[in-house]
């Protein structure tokens, strides 16, 4: 591996872990709980929420994203063309659940509780969280191989 370019592969494993375990840790705690918020209180609930959360998974999904486009576009030694598009194919899927249909739903809900368009973040937000699942497993790859 290219001396100059190992600490990407090892920064990319970093991030794609970090950024998968909070993604689990939303889909699994923090969506689920919305609806055992009281439906007068979830407008200022959803607010603080979506400015919270930004503090925490800005830098991750940054470090996440540079992070897989150096590996993508000057990827270190031993890493093939399979290793490249999945790690593209992860980040182009984060971004687009989180960009395409997350982040409007969430603008949706903080107009107020609606039972519909919180099953819809949770199902979106699964298929964010496999897409960051991808990454991580590459990142398990990319360590050990």
């Amino acid at each position: 591996m290219d001396p100059a370019l190992a600490p990407w592969t090892a920064a990319y494993a970093a991030a794609a872990l970090l950024y998968a375990g909070f993604q689990w840790t939303v889909q699994l705690v923090v969506y689920p709980q919305m609806a055992r918020v009281p439906a007068a209180a979830f407008p200022a609930y959803e607010d603080a929420h979506r400015r919270r959360v930004t503090l925490l998974v800005g830098p991750l999904f940054l470090a996440l994203a540079v992070t897989a486009g150096v590996l993508v576009l000057a990827p270190p030694e031993g890493v093939g063309a399979g290793e490249r598009l999945v790690a593209a194919a992860g980040l182009a899927g984060v971004v687009g659940t989180t960009g395409l249909r997350a982040a409007p739903l969430h603008g949706r809900l903080a107009q107020g509780w609606d039972a519909g368009l919180h099953r819809a973040l949770l199902r979106w937000d699964a298929l964010r969280t496999a897409a960051a699942t991808v990454q991580a497993v590459l990142a398990g790859w990319l360590l050990v191989g």
